[in-house]
């Protein structure tokens, strides 16, 4: 992808940037110093811009394994000081951008907050509720790695996935490594890592600003960054609920609509058919387009599907989703759907899947309260050619908690004894409904989540399909955060504050 961004970048004069190379790399290794490297961007550099420093990273450095974590921004802002403006783009709040540095700012606060606990002996319960804050800042990362990354390497930057990737693992770890040291009353270790999180946390959200997002706006269109919200939303925030849009996409509607018209007229002309109610032929049976969409969304598992070219084509858009998607992952290179550290196992799968040496590879995640079940199968045609991966993923915890036989009816959230016991009447059972329904729980802000599911089977649902940041409650972290979740931990978590939520709540339970 070597000079693609210049195809959506301003003019670049490459002498200049060859001189502002150079430069960097006599001031990093010392062969100038900070004044000497100075006087030599007045007279041989000038004013620059960041699109300018990521054009050079992309195109002019050989790449490093460790570059990631050898670039101190601090050194680059000191040398480049004066010389090129890295102030904020100038967009609206709902933008994407805004978002990103919104949740930097919180988290420069928050990482305030440890410097300031870490002067005083720990108290386990005041770090708790610091941690119950930033332990939401990875979902930026995710937003970054589903979201902006894959239409930067769209445009030849793809220096963040292969480089920056590491860094945001790197905080995300230091974030879960405290967690644990806090968790385990290690205070001594838990006091050091605190020193790391905030100097890795620090320069990565540096890097962000000085060069990942001005760079961003420069590479990616309006219309591109419009789309990117819904896919922002189905990922969601940290720290901050962010409103769906009110208007649905309805100009995009009628072109569309207009394409499938004129290409079912196209296939017709052809004497093909494919209209939305047009059966078409699969392997064993009949189905409309409707109908296979219907089913892929239903799925109870989770399925990827990845083509020869190493390109992702496909993911099942289901509500009970593992890990998280978006569609800008489709046309991407499956390597850099990866961190850096794992895309060797990927690229070893699909060589022995190619090859022919292997057709499977199996993996799980086996933690409390959960096991994740993923499964590579090589996809292979009539003639034995390969064409593709397909991954399929599922959550088995309640599959693996089965015990004994089950071969009579019983329906989902219903008490087992309760569907053996045949004998009860339709009437008895609405008695029954009735009177939970007559009684309903207190709800205050220490009332569990769990407990609120169990009393109103459909709450969860509802909730989601209000407010989509609650959907992450259907899966198997959700599972893990409701062990222990309370109205006002959700609460807090989700933005909406105690009084906001509990009347929420009780909409959706109004509403059932």
């Amino acid at each position: 992808m070597t000079n693609k961004m210049k195809d959506f970048l301003p003019a670049i004069e490459m002498e200049k940037m060859q001189a502002m190379l150079e430069l960097e790399e006599k001031y990093e290794t010392g062969q100038l110093s900070l004044e000497e490297a100075r006087e030599v961007m007045k007279t041989k550099v000038g004013k620059i811009r960041p699109y300018h420093l990521a054009f050079i990273e992309q195109n002019m450095k050989s790449r490093e394994d460790d570059e990631c974590i050898r670039a101190d921004m601090r050194k680059i802002i000191e040398l480049v000081e004066g010389f090129m403006d890295y102030s904020r783009p100038d967009v609206p709040e709902d933008h994407p951008l805004a978002h990103y540095y919104k949740e930097n700012d919180e988290m420069r606060r928050l990482l305030l907050a440890v410097e300031d606990l870490m002067q005083y002996p720990v108290i386990k319960n005041q770090w708790l509720e610091l941690y119950d804050q930033i332990s939401q800042y990875p979902i930026h990362y995710q937003r970054k790695q589903n979201q902006l990354y894959p239409l930067l390497e769209k445009k030849g930057f793809d220096r963040p996935t292969t480089t920056m990737w590491n860094f945001d693992d790197i905080v995300r770890d230091k974030i879960k490594e405290s967690q644990r040291l806090l968790e385990a009353g290690d205070e001594e270790a838990f006091i050091k890592a605190q020193g790391e999180l905030i100097a890795y946390a620090r320069d990565l959200m540096e890097k962000e600003e000085t060069i990942l997002y001005p760079t961003s706006y420069a590479l990616i269109s309006a219309d591109e960054f419009e789309d990117m919200k819904s896919g922002d939303q189905e990922i969601g925030f940290a720290f901050f609920k962010v409103d769906t849009p009110s208007t649905p996409n309805n100009q995009q509607s009628a072109p569309q609509q207009g394409f499938a018209e004129d290409l079912q007229a196209l296939l017709s002309k052809y004497g093909y058919s494919a209209g939305p109610q047009q059966e078409l032929d699969v392997a064993t049976g009949k189905l409309t387009l409707e109908q296979i969409n219907l089913i892929y969304k239903h799925l109870p598992v989770d399925i990827s599907f990845v083509d020869e070219n190493e390109l992702v084509k496909f993911y099942s858009d289901t509500d009970h989703r593992v890990f998280p998607r978006s569609k800008n992952v489709i046309g991407r290179q499956v390597s850099n759907c990866h961190p850096r550290k794992s895309v060797h196992i990927v690229e070893e799968i699909v060589e022995k899947f190619r090859s022919g040496e292997q057709d499977k590879a199996e993996f799980w995640i086996n933690k409390p309260e959960v096991f994740i079940y993923i499964v590579y199968f090589a996809v292979r045609d009539a003639q034995g050619r390969f064409r593709g991966v397909l991954e399929m993923m599922q959550d088995c915890t309640h599959i693996r908690e089965l015990t004994g036989s089950q071969t009579l009816l019983t329906w989902a959230g219903k008490d087992t004894e309760e569907a053996k016991d045949t004998t009860s009447s339709d009437k008895e059972g609405e008695e029954s409904t009735a009177a939970q329904s007559d009684a309903p729980i207190e709800i205050t802000p220490d009332t569990r989540l769990k407990d609120l599911f169990t009393a109103y089977p459909n709450l969860k649902k509802e909730l989601a399909s209000r407010y989509p940041s609650f959907k992450m409650l259907n899966t198997p972290l959700g599972k893990l955060i409701l062990k222990k979740a309370t109205v006002r931990t959700a609460s807090e978590r989700s933005g909406l504050g105690e009084e906001n939520f509990i009347k929420l709540i009780k909409e959706c339970i109004q509403a059932d």
